[in-house]
């Protein structure tokens, strides 16, 4: 990967949509060159996937949240794991280093859908010890690819 990779990917970052065209005149390439290049990183697994970003409040989600979670026992991971992965109100989950085994980011209507799905999914997932909830405020920044 060159310099060139770099500035095809930025564009891509930009606008998933950009063409062929659109980025051949940003990075001085052929079109031909440009569509090889990116060909060439979708095959290597450089670019997982194209996809796009919604307004989550035009959505109806206007409730973000960050949910720390302890597991009681290493046997119940797998079991947590399989679970947590199954709700779409789950848009990430990290197992964590630290005070608590994962951090999750929740996107959810509001808090009464919050207060269900602490209560009756999250925390009826066997395993599942302790839970902490951070409401996200504002978001500064979010950069979805890097």
């Amino acid at each position: 990967m060159d310099i060139i990779d770099v500035k095809i990917l930025d564009a891509l970052k930009q606008n998933g949509r950009s063409t062929a065209s659109e980025i051949s005149k940003q990075v001085n390439l052929s079109v031909p060159a440009v569509s090889e290049r990116i060909r060439k990183l979708d095959e290597a697994n450089i670019i997982e996937q194209y996809t796009v970003k919604v307004n989550r409040e035009e959505m109806g989600y206007k409730l973000l949240a960050v949910i720390f979670v302890n597991i009681d026992h290493a046997a119940n991971i797998q079991h947590f794991r399989d679970a947590i992965i199954q709700f779409p109100e789950v848009i990430e989950c990290h197992h964590m280093a630290g005070e608590y085994d994962y951090m999750l980011k929740v996107l959810i209507e509001d808090t009464s859908r919050l207060e269900f799905f602490l209560s009756e999914q999250l925390k009826t997932i066997q395993g599942v010890q302790k839970s902490n909830t951070l409401i996200v405020l504002s978001t500064l920044k979010e950069v979805i690819n890097r």
